[in-house]
């Protein structure tokens, strides 16, 4: 198949009767070529690396209490086991988003994966408390590199269609929390919690495996002046999904927009490709010496929106991961009413709760992907945050098993929906420069409220102070709803940004 010519400059193309040759920009390509096939196959691959971050992190609540009993923990000892793997996030989140936006996607979970399957396996062969740790802590850096394959997908996605999809890579979480408690109830039995260890690191190595057939984001590529390259991976595209492109020639949207305001573009009619990429290069130079990536986020532009996507993102893992516990506190046993005996059989049902309860958060999905690019995503998140707070305020006075059951289970459907949104919505406010630092540091702050909950919901619900674990609980759906109705825009249906 002959290639059709690209250019890097922005200079117009002359055509025989002296008119412009037509152009289009990423976002026209990617509408006129549709979802296919090439999008299906960049869908499973990021999607594997959200299964191995659903598993690493799900196998927490299996591993913690196994390791407590074999080596005679302290409940302290045990908890920090969990906070290491957050506190490793927390640092992996806004480091991976910065390499992958200087350095490229690609790069970016290429080490996230490295890191994340190398100390998941060692994991096993841990010889002692601290090499657990350190080993773990190690697995959280690497895992906090989920927001740069999320945007990696994200920037494949026409926009008409990108809530939807982004709903159905967020179901990949599902199905590795699913696969997990499955897996733990099969193997931890018979076969202990190294053997848990080990069979959980085997996505992360898939990763690497399929790595060598990863496209870059031609988002990516064009905003480092590689429009030739962005091209070329745009026509595999176009075979793959057996469509074509827009005639003409691929452009930068910024150029677009420039053209539609009349501002003349002199300085890139007299460079050439070559120029172009040095003083790309240069400014990418300039801005990790001079400008950092988080006083970009919080620049004139975008730190309102860059705040009020911090507290909702903090509410959001504070609410999911409490109300996670809140369901096995305030239903069936409880370590405040319970016997001896009692806990015992509370101890026998632990996996098979945890399978069954994981199913809750598949009719969250589905109410996010019918919610998501119908209503938009502003409505959608302040919605479901509110209804999420409806559902916890019954509890606060009276609970009885079945009903306790039913609103806990409710309030879970919406954060698990309003979760799914936020993570559509973050890398959609942010221009391709910073698109993966942005949406890593927001992840970033998120796992700080996971780190939290347990300090602060453990110690009340523990203390037998449900009533008090569920008003806090109610506090922050209002107010991560509140954040959300205050959000600046919305993304709906809109073209990514490429630059601020």
């Amino acid at each position: 198949m002959e290639e059709r010519p690209f250019v890097n400059s922005t200079e117009p193309q002359q055509v025989e009767d002296g008119g412009e040759s037509p152009r289009y920009t990423i976002d026209e390509a990617l509408v006129s070529m549709g979802f296919g096939n090439y999008q299906i196959l960049v869908l499973v691959y990021a999607g594997m690396g959200w299964v191995s971050e659903a598993m690493e992190m799900m196998l927490l609540s299996f591993v913690g209490p196994a390791v407590q009993s074999a080596w005679s923990l302290s409940p302290r000892e045990e908890s920090l086991i969990t906070s290491v793997v957050f506190a490793g996030m927390l640092v992996g989140a806004y480091s991976w988003g910065i390499v992958s936006d200087i350095y490229g996607r690609r790069k970016g979970f290429f080490i996230t994966a490295t890191i994340t399957s190398i100390a998941g396996f060692l994991s096993v062969f841990a010889p002692n408390y601290i090499s657990l740790l350190i080993l773990r802590c190690l697995v959280g850096v690497g895992l906090g590199g989920g927001p740069v394959l999320a945007s990696w997908f994200l920037e494949f996605i026409p926009a008409p269609e990108r809530g939807t999809w982004m709903v159905i890579f967020s179901a990949f979480w599902t199905i590795g929390t699913i696969l997990e408690a499955s897996l733990a109830w099969m193997v931890m039995p018979k076969l202990g919690w190294r053997w848990l260890l080990a069979l959980s690191s085997f996505p992360s190595f898939l990763l690497l495996l399929f790595y060598q057939f990863t496209p870059e984001s031609p988002r990516y590529l064009i905003l480092q002046g590689r429009t030739s390259d962005a091209a070329i991976i745009l026509e595999k595209i176009a075979r793959r999904n057996r469509t074509n492109l827009p005639p003409g020639v691929l452009v930068s949207s910024d150029t677009c927009d420039f053209e539609k305001q009349r501002i003349p573009l002199e300085d890139a009619h007299l460079l050439s490709p070559t120029q172009t990429k040095v003083e790309t290069s240069q400014a990418t130079k300039f801005n990790m010496v001079g400008l950092s990536p988080l006083l970009k986020l919080l620049s004139r532009e975008l730190i309102v929106s860059t705040l009020l996507l911090w507290v909702v993102f903090f509410g959001n893992a504070f609410s999911y991961y409490g109300l996670v516990l809140l369901t096995s506190e305030l239903t069936g046993t409880s370590s405040c009413t319970s016997t001896d005996l009692h806990l015992k059989e509370h101890e026998d049902f632990h996996f098979r709760y945890v399978f069954i309860s994981s199913f809750a958060e598949l009719p969250g999905l589905a109410l996010a992907a019918v919610m998501v690019d119908k209503i938009g995503r502003k409505l959608s998140m302040s919605s479901l945050f509110f209804l999420g707070a409806t559902f916890l305020f019954p509890l606060a006075f009276y609970r009885i098993d079945g009903l306790t059951t039913s609103l806990l289970f409710g309030a879970r459907i919406c954060i698990t929906s309003t979760f799914t949104v936020v993570c559509i919505y973050a890398p959609e406010i942010y221009p391709t420069s910073i698109r993966t630092t942005g949406f890593g540091v927001a992840s970033s702050i998120g796992r700080i409220g996971g780190m939290l909950c347990p300090l602060v919901a453990v110690a009340l619900v523990k203390g037998c102070h449900q009533t008090a674990a569920i008003v806090l609980f109610e506090i922050v759906f209002f107010v991560s709803g509140i954040c959300v109705v205050f959000f600046p825009f919305e993304t709906k249906g809109q073209d990514l940004p490429e630059t601020m």
